[in-house]
This record gives structure tokens, C-alpha cells and sequence, in this order.
């Protein structure tokens, strides 16, 4: 959630700490977010994540999307379990 609303993303690569977000739109640096992840098959995660990188200033074709990656700097101990358990399975495979 933004000043602009509510804007999807894309989710590139995620960590228990960590996430980085393709949009269309994008996010103030050093800015903190609610952010809702949606795992497949799971319920939306709730967090309040800081923007830590942006790209916005490096694209030059106006066809990439705009990325950034997301410190998480709040989430609940039981969604980094979660979070843990899926990049470990995932990176296991």
C-alpha cells in the first residue's frame, strides 16, 4: 500500500528477510510499505517493509519493470517461519 493505493507487484526472489518487486510503479527509497505477499496455496502474508534498492534510475529501454528490493521490518514470527520453510524447500529442490 502506497500514497498512490494499492499496487501490484511481481515477486522475483524472496528470502525470510527480504524480497525483491517488479511493478509499474515505483517506490520511494528508504520508504517503508505494508506490504500483503500471497504465497501460492497460502493466505497473504502481512508486512512493513523498507524500499532498500530501485532500479527506476538505471532504465533507459521503457520496457523493463520497475524493481526494487524490500527489507522486511516487520513481519510475525510465525510468518518468517513460514517464509523460512518455503526458500528451504524451494532451494532443496
Amino acid at each position: 500500500m502506497s500514497d498512490q493505493g494499492t499496487i501490484k507487484g511481481e515477486t522475483r526472489d524472496i528470502s525470510s528477510e527480504g524480497v525483491a518487486i517488479f511493478c509499474d510503479e515505483p517506490l520511494r527509497l528508504d520508504a517503508s510499505y505494508h506490504i500483503a505477499v500471497t504465497p501460492p496455496e497460502h493466505a497473504a502474508l502481512d508486512v512493513t517493509g523498507r524500499v532498500t534498492w530501485s532500479n527506476l534510475y538505471g532504465m533507459e529501454d521503457g520496457h523493463t519493470p520497475v524493481g526494487m528490493g524490500i527489507c522486511f521490518v516487520e513481519l510475525s514470527g510465525e510468518d518468517q517461519v513460514f517464509l523460512k520453510q518455503i526458500v528451504s524447500a524451494h532451494v532443496n529442490q
